[in-house]
């Protein structure tokens, strides 16, 4: 087995004439926390987009433990191990925050259709195991007493929260996040760093991240990847990230300065 977690080789991906990435490579090991930062148009949520399997590229190959996924859809990529967030929080908005955290964990229920409708012991026994799995998701995140809200009710801050919750109860080994700070307030943001530490720290989750927020990024990740164009233009250490002069030209601007990702 490889001691890769996952590796993309050359993908590339074009939308017509327009190339949205060019020979983007990466290996992620496990447990890692790496980000990916870039300016607006670098290719970022093309590159999530490839990873997860909502697009498939035009070149380049993605494995998983050494196993080929490219191309598979969103739900087998998921079966393989991959859990994303999305820049645009996509909860289902009518059912109750418990009820959002569940709808993850139904694929690992593994009970059959009579067992279902028949509403089995074995089934009971596990629709028990995925209630008590989902509250565990939700006090990580310190919304449990919200466990029956529905999700619309919910301001902003906390229904990142529960989209955040749901993609760690599907129990992955690589987790996407796009851009989790996006629309949160200075307080919110802080306690976002926090829960991303602590779930890398406690689940041992390997961790690819897209964010605006430089604080975010540099104070969380172990490892930055640079994008500019569809190209990969620099990677290293935050500190070695942060003092290149091409990043610092095409991105970063000056010492002090943040800039669109």
């Amino acid at each position: 087995m490889s001691s890769i977690l996952l590796k993309a080789d050359g993908l590339a991906k074009h939308f017509g004439g327009v190339v949205a990435l060019a020979d983007y490579s990466v290996e992620i090991l496990p447990g890692e926390l790496l980000g990916l930062i870039g300016p607006n148009g670098a290719g970022k949520t093309t590159v999530f987009n490839l990873l997860s399997g909502v697009l498939r590229p035009t070149r380049g190959r993605i494995a998983v433990k050494g196993r080929d996924i490219t191309g598979l859809r969103p739900h087998q990529s998921a079966a393989r191990g991959i859990a994303r967030t999305f820049q645009n929080i996509r909860l289902f908005n009518e059912l109750s925050v418990i009820d959002n955290i569940k709808v993850a964990l139904h694929m690992h229920l593994g009970r059959g259709f009579w067992q279902t409708i028949g509403h089995s012991p074995a089934f009971r026994r596990a629709e028990a195991r995925l209630d008590a799995k989902a509250r565990e998701a939700l006090e990580l995140f310190d919304i449990g007493p919200l466990a029956e809200e529905t999700a619309h009710n919910l301001p902003y801050g906390l229904q990142r929260r529960v989209e955040l919750a749901r993609a760690v109860a599907a129990a992955p080994e690589l987790l996407l996040l796009d851009e989790p700070a996006a629309g949160l307030n200075p307080t919110e943001t802080g306690e976002l760093i926090a829960v991303i530490r602590r779930i890398h720290r406690d689940y041992g989750l390997a961790i690819l991240l897209v964010e605006h927020d430089m604080q975010v990024v540099m104070s969380v990740c172990e490892r930055i990847q640079v994008l500019d164009h569809g190209r990969v233009l620099a990677g290293g250490t935050p500190a070695e990230v942060r003092s290149d002069p091409r990043v610092v030209a095409a991105y970063l601007g000056t010492p002090s300065g943040g800039g669109a990702c």
